[in-house]
């Protein structure tokens, strides 16, 4: 009777030791889905409005499916030379809730005569702007700002790509540089409650710049919430 005991135990033992060392595996699978679409209609948007000597300044040079890329061709400068433009382009929201635009990098040649502006109106000099209408983004090719600021804050869009502020200001499509565009006068940017800003570029070249042809990239960097 008492091996019975033992071997019982040694049996119950066995089938515990088993039981927490099992390993259990399971299969489940979850569908996705996201568009890849032209720069002028994605959730977060660019929409040009300045004029260079060859049409807009924001401009996609190859409009075929695999080379849509957004350029800023911002012209052709001699030493000494002073050149603003107000509205580059603009950043417009398109998603439901709002985005946070927080800070920007230049790179590439010459990235030091460049200075970025966030601002209000269209048609004016950023820095002639009251303080609260205007963000400095960039300053002689530097970043003024990093992750944690709140340069800019865009109020949630509409998904609606042929237009912003609402439906107020339309971006009808430039057929010749291949972006949507608007040149509004009437209605501002405002920083909170409007889902788009004017982006000013100014390019400040000094009078010993040596003759070159600048080339590098721009990058806006953004941070949303979206819980409730």
């Amino acid at each position: 009777m008492r091996i019975d005991r033992r071997l019982t135990f040694i049996g119950v033992m066995l089938i515990v030791l088993s039981m927490t060392m099992a390993t259990q595996y399971a299969t489940t699978k979850v569908s996705y889905t996201f568009g890849i679409v032209h720069p002028s209609n994605a959730d977060i948007r660019f929409v040009g409005s300045d004029n260079a000597s060859d049409g807009r300044v924001l401009r996609v040079v190859n409009n075929a499916s695999n080379s849509r890329y957004i350029t800023v061709n911002l012209g052709s400068f001699f030493p000494n030379s002073l050149k603003n433009y107000t509205a580059a382009f603009a950043i417009v929201n398109e998603e439901g809730f709002k985005v946070n635009i927080t800070h920007c990098n230049v790179s590439g040649t010459a990235a030091s005569y460049i200075t970025i502006y966030l601002h209000n109106n269209r048609t004016t000099e950023a820095a002639n702007e009251v303080a609260s209408a205007r963000y400095l983004l960039v300053s002689s090719g530097v970043s003024q700002s990093t992750w944690n600021t709140n340069a800019w804050v865009l109020a949630a869009g509409n998904l609606d790509a042929s237009n912003m502020n609402g439906t107020a200001i339309k971006t009808p499509w430039d057929g010749t540089k291949y972006v949507r565009y608007n040149s509004t006068t009437t209605i501002q940017a405002r920083n909170y409650t409007r889902d788009w800003v004017w982006v000013q570029i100014n390019i400040n070249i000094p009078s010993n710049a040596d003759a070159v042809t600048a080339t590098g990239q721009i990058w806006f960097h953004f941070r949303a919430s979206t819980h409730s």
